[in-house]
C-alpha cells in the first residue's frame, strides 16, 4: 500500500495541513517581496496583502494591484 491509502500527513493536501494559509501568513507580516510565476510562464513581482481560500492579492509599487486565482499560480519565490 502507497501513503495515500494510509492517510499520511505527505498525501494530504496543503489546505488540509494549514500549511499553505502559515506560509501566506508569514508573507504577509513581514511583507517580504516575491516573484509569482504564472501557470502560463508570466511572471509578476510584488507583496501579498491578502489571501484567501480562492485568490492572493499581490501590490506592485508603480503598477496596478493584481488579485491572482490560485490556480493560475505555478510557484511563489521569495525575492531579497
Amino acid at each position: 500500500m502507497n501513503n495515500q491509502q494510509h492517510g499520511s500527513k505527505s498525501a494530504r493536501a496543503p489546505e488540509h495541513t494549514f500549511e499553505e494559509a502559515r506560509y501566506l501568513k508569514q508573507l504577509i507580516e513581514s511583507s517580504k517581496p516575491v516573484q509569482v510565476t504564472m501557470a502560463d510562464g508570466e511572471k509578476v513581482s510584488g507583496t501579498i496583502e491578502y489571501y484567501d481560500q480562492s485568490f492572493i492579492r499581490l501590490t506592485r509599487k508603480g503598477e496596478p494591484n493584481l488579485f491572482i486565482f490560485k490556480h493560475d499560480i505555478k510557484y511563489i519565490q521569495e525575492l531579497g
